[in-house]
């Protein structure tokens, strides 16, 4: 299993913006929310983000259309992934 780190998202215009998020990328790879997610549910990796000093890890959350990933640290969930920049490509 990899750690690996989330340091841009993309995501598209919608009204919750954590199920807006499309794709999540790093140093050399860009993947898709679901397959984050798979990822993440298969055990196969773990994703966290570095803002601000705190690591957060990301996570599955089951909203009202569908599943999601947002982070979470200290035991909260948090915007830590709204804040990463736009993926370039």
């Amino acid at each position: 299993m990899a750690d690996v780190q989330v340091t841009c998202i993309n995501k598209q215009s919608r009204n919750n913006t954590h199920e807006g998020i499309t794709h999540l990328g790093g140093s050399g790879w860009r993947w898709t929310r679901s397959q984050v997610i798979q990822s993440i549910e298969a055990r196969t990796n773990t994703f966290f983000t570095w803002v601000g000093g705190n690591r957060a890890e990301v996570g599955v959350v089951n909203g009202p259309n569908g599943k999601y990933v947002r982070t979470y640290a200290d035991g909260k969930w948090n915007d830590n992934l709204l804040a990463l920049p736009e993926c370039g490509g």
